[in-house]
């Protein structure tokens, strides 16, 4: 899905306060579903599933920027990582890697989607960017792993492919939702340019 605008007519003033509530509702979105979580090496959460609706309603622009604020709330302390937690000490640990990882995910989602996003181009945009937030995450953790070296190939086989079956629902089940609900985001967009040109004439 393209990146939403606001209706014709309206100021430049509250077009940017429109998009800032997107992302900030993006970024609460992101919030809560990172609470729905499983302990683990890397633990099992709802980020991917939401990440993938953020990117997919709000398009790659506004997505990718909703994205960073989920993550600088995060950096500043706020609870927001899965378990309830925070913190540069969270966010820059071993499994950090994987957070960040949306970032580029979102990236490669505006990159793959541009300003046209039909249904393959979001599939496709939504698996490139969750493998590029693999190979991200899984060079981080490589990096930082506490517990003695590790090699790429265990790391993948710890941080990774126990995922991959509930990512993949997740990104299916995500885009369930935006089909149901971005039509009903365009449909109000549309019933309030009409009324502005409505407005318009009686004026």
């Amino acid at each position: 899905m393209r990146d939403l605008e606001a209706p014709a007519g309206v100021s430049a003033a509250h077009r940017r306060t429109a998009a800032l509530t997107q992302q900030a509702l993006g970024a609460a979105l992101i919030c809560l579903c990172s609470w729905i979580t499983l302990p683990g090496a890397v633990p099992f959460t709802m980020q991917t599933f939401a990440v993938a609706c953020v990117l997919g309603l709000l398009g790659g622009r506004r997505g990718t920027a909703a994205i960073l604020c989920y993550l600088a709330l995060g950096a500043a302390g706020l609870p927001v990582f899965a378990g309830f937690t925070g913190g540069p000490g969270r966010l820059f640990g071993a499994t950090g890697g994987y957070l960040v990882g949306f970032l580029a995910m979102g990236l490669v989602y505006w990159l793959v989607t541009g300003r046209s996003a039909r249904p393959w181009r979001m599939a496709a945009g939504w698996a490139a960017g969750l493998v590029v937030c693999y190979l991200f995450g899984t060079v981080w953790f490589v990096c930082l792993y506490g517990g003695g070296p590790i090699s790429f190939a265990a790391a993948l086989g710890t941080c990774v492919l126990p995922f991959l079956p509930a990512d993949a629902a997740k990104l299916a089940l995500a885009g369930t939702v935006v089909r149901l609900i971005a039509p009903r985001l365009h449909l109000a967009d549309r019933s309030e340019k009409s009324r502005n040109k409505g407005e318009k004439k009686c004026s």
